[in-house]
């Protein structure tokens, strides 16, 4: 037990364990909830409930009395899930930096590339997490939702994703860097 707890307060694990366990995971969940791993609908599950319970008149349409309904679904759950189970891992191995003084986007290359503002850097990550958003929908899913719920069940769709994942990666990457990292 001492052996377990130790490995898991780690800063990185093996990827053959993180597998597995992900493995394990899209297993029970579909076991347990009837639905594959995938959180991007949640965003719009609760912009849904805000929009409903601030201005139900514009959000009073097909699309979020159908396709996405504004109500706590099993993607909602997943997300506040995700969130807390990545706190949880932060704090087991210690490397949990809430509050702290310049704990967002502290990293060295992050702060050669963008600039010593906390700010800055803070928009970049938050536009960016939004670009990702709106193209997961446009797309019909994300990457837990296509590449490893797809992947599970050995979807060509999913490895085409995949591939097409790492060379626009790549690509941005050479773009942003500009080969210096």
């Amino acid at each position: 037990m001492r052996s377990i707890m130790r490995y898991i307060r780690k800063e990185e694990w093996s990827p053959y364990a993180a597998g597995t366990l992900l493995g394990i995971v899209g297993v029970l969940a579909v076991w347990l909830s009837n639905s594959l791993l995938g959180a991007s609908g949640a965003f719009e599950n609760l912009a849904g409930i805000a929009g409903r319970a601030i201005a139900p008149n514009l959000f009073d349409n097909i699309y979020f009395n159908f396709i996405m309904p504004p109500e706590i679904t099993w993607s909602v759950v997943l997300l506040v899930g995700i969130f807390f189970g990545g706190m949880l891992g932060a704090a087991t191995s210690g490397t949990l930096k809430w509050g702290k003084k310049d704990a967002a986007n502290s990293d060295a290359q992050w702060k050669s590339i963008f600039g010593p503002q906390t700010w800055k850097r803070w928009l970049i990550a938050f536009v960016g997490a939004i670009v990702l958003e709106f193209a997961a929908g446009m797309a019909g899913g994300c990457t837990s939702g296509l590449a490893i719920s797809g992947g599970m069940l050995l979807a060509p769709s999913a490895f085409l994703f995949i591939a097409g994942m790492f060379a626009s990666g790549i690509l941005t990457a050479m773009l942003i860097y500009r080969g210096r990292y």
